[in-house]
């Protein structure tokens, strides 16, 4: 099994070589069809559809942990589903299921920093078909994919509190991965050492400055992605006020 091509290594995975651009487009295509969709349907329809999606992704990141274990690469110090977008794929079917307008306020702005951040620099050795990049590239355009669908799909807004809940939030997460890596000696949420592979880190300086940098960053990072929210709603206010605008 290990000799298959969607496990033995390729190392045929560049940063902003052809299958990184041609997994971006293929899922923007696929995100937008699929939102566009699914605003024509009833409301019944379109919750199915956000529990499939967020039980495909939770089970796309069991199955693949159930493969390392299964393959004998299982790596405590770097497979526990202990990463951020990790953490967030088994959250979804929670969320999809109650709709809970606190979970939608926090996870928005973690997959919209976070995930997204990952997508442009992706931690990535193995190119397609290598399951490794399968994964990838499912679980982490998924979770954008889906946050912008219950964004569109079912109104669901955030507010000025909502940066604050999700920095909050992330905030906790980051004291709890401390303590983890501590313990285990490993580097979940990448606060041990940068990424093997290159990200955006590898700009703010060594360890530790560079988690110091991008909590400094974080915040107003967290204000950028709230505008076009906060103009949109404007918008809608000025337009109700005006009806003859």
């Amino acid at each position: 099994m290990s000799d298959s091509v969607f496990f033995k290594d390729n190392f045929a995975f560049t940063m902003f070589g052809f299958q990184h651009w041609a997994a971006l487009l293929f899922f923007l295509v696929m995100g937008y069809l699929l939102i566009r969709w699914a605003k024509k349907k009833e409301e019944r329809v379109q919750q199915q559809i956000a529990m499939y999606m967020a039980f495909f992704l939770s089970l796309t990141l069991i199955a693949w942990t159930s493969t390392k274990i299964y393959l004998n690469g299982f790596d405590i110090k770097e497979d526990l589903p202990l990463h951020l977008c990790n953490i967030v794929s088994l959250l979804l079917p929670v969320f999809a299921i109650t709709r809970k307008r606190w979970m939608y306020e926090i996870l928005l702005f973690w997959i919209l920093a976070g995930t997204s951040q990952a997508m442009i620099t992706p931690d990535l050795v193995n190119g397609f078909p290598h399951y490794n990049y399968l994964k990838y590239w499912i679980v982490h355009a998924g979770l954008v994919i889906f946050i912008l669908y219950m964004t569109v799909v079912f109104k669901m807004y955030p507010t000025v509190k909502s940066i604050f809940k999700s920095f909050l939030a992330l905030q906790g997460y980051f004291i709890l991965m401390l303590l983890v890596n501590k313990w285990l000696g490993s580097n979940y949420f990448f606060i041990s050492h940068k990424p093997e592979h290159g990200s955006l880190l590898d700009y703010f300086g060594d360890w530790p400055y560079y988690i110091l940098v991008a909590e400094l960053i974080l915040f107003p990072y967290f204000f950028l992605i709230y505008l076009p929210f906060h103009l949109s709603r404007r918008k809608i206010i000025s337009q109700k006020a005006d009806p003859g605008s």
